[in-house]
C-alpha cells in the first residue's frame, strides 16, 4: 500500500526555520520525483519544489527559493524540506506527493495528508 506521511509542521515566529519531513512506504521513494506543494486557506494549491529520482535534481519555485531546500534520505525513504527565513505567507498546509511530471497538481499520482504550518508573531 502507497503511502506518504509528512509530519513536521507547527507554529514558528517569522524568520524562523521548520524542517517538514515525507515518509514513504510501500514503494522506494529514490525511483520516483516528489514534490512538495502547499495550499494556503482561499488559494491554489501550489507546487514549490520538487526533487528528480536517481541524479536528485532540485527545483524550487520563485517564492521559495534561497529559503528552502529539498533533500532525500533514501536509507529513510524519506524527503525532507528544510524552511529558513519563513514569513507569514508561509502559512499553509503542506502536502508532499509523487509526481507523473512537472510539478503540478494534475501530475501527482499520490498525496499525503499534510501537514500545517503557521508563521505567526
Amino acid at each position: 500500500q502507497v503511502q506518504l506521511v509528512e509530519s513536521g509542521g507547527g507554529l514558528v515566529q517569522p524568520g524562523g526555520s521548520l524542517t517538514l519531513s515525507c515518509a514513504a512506504s510501500g514503494f522506494t521513494l529514490d525511483y520516483y520525483a516528489i514534490g512538495w506543494f502547499r495550499q494556503a486557506p482561499g488559494k491554489e494549491r501550489e507546487g514549490i519544489s520538487s526533487i528528480s529520482s536517481s541524479l536528485g535534481s532540485t527545483y524550487y519555485a520563485d517564492s521559495v527559493k534561497g529559503r528552502f531546500t529539498i533533500s532525500r534520505d533514501n536509507a529513510k525513504n524519506t524527503v525532507y524540506l528544510q524552511m529558513n527565513s519563513l514569513k507569514p505567507e508561509d502559512t499553509a498546509v503542506y502536502y508532499c506527493a509523487v509526481l507523473e511530471g512537472v510539478l503540478h497538481p494534475s501530475q501527482v499520482n499520490y498525496w499525503g495528508k499534510g501537514t500545517l504550518v503557521t508563521v505567526s508573531s
